[in-house]
């Protein structure tokens, strides 16, 4: 799974700071990216996400109904997209991050934001 992060407090700054053409190249390299990952069988699922103010945290009351809280349930990064790719190595996990962390900014600047790419085990009790 690689995973792109935003801080939540400066969610709503860094959107602003894009134009109307800011966001289309970034959509545009995102979708590159995605159709790549197709053409190469290599994709299984991603999504961009929205900001921290779609955001419900759920939590089991005693009775075991939910008690919705609006917002994230920590301070601090949040997910603001994620891709689930099926590939031959790490390496080739780690290209598709950089490309991911390339993607144009506000002012059309690569982003070069932190990507983390977490691999997924057939058994997760297993290090």
């Amino acid at each position: 799974m690689i995973q792109m992060n935003v801080p939540a407090d400066q969610w709503d700054a860094i959107m602003s700071g894009y134009s109307e053409q800011d966001m289309d190249a970034m959509f545009a390299h995102m979708n590159a990216l995605n159709e790549d990952l197709t053409t190469a069988g290599e994709w299984v699922d991603g999504q961009g996400l929205g900001g921290p103010s779609l955001v419900k945290t759920v939590r089991a009351g005693s009775d075991g109904r939910p008690q919705v809280t609006d917002g994230p349930a920590h301070a601090g990064p949040i997910l603001a997209g994620y891709w689930v790719v099926d590939v031959k190595s790490e390496d080739r996990a780690l290209e598709i991050a950089a490309r991911a962390s390339a993607c144009p900014g506000a002012g059309g600047k690569p982003s070069n934001d932190p990507v983390e790419v977490h691999p997924i085990p057939a058994d997760p009790t297993q290090a």
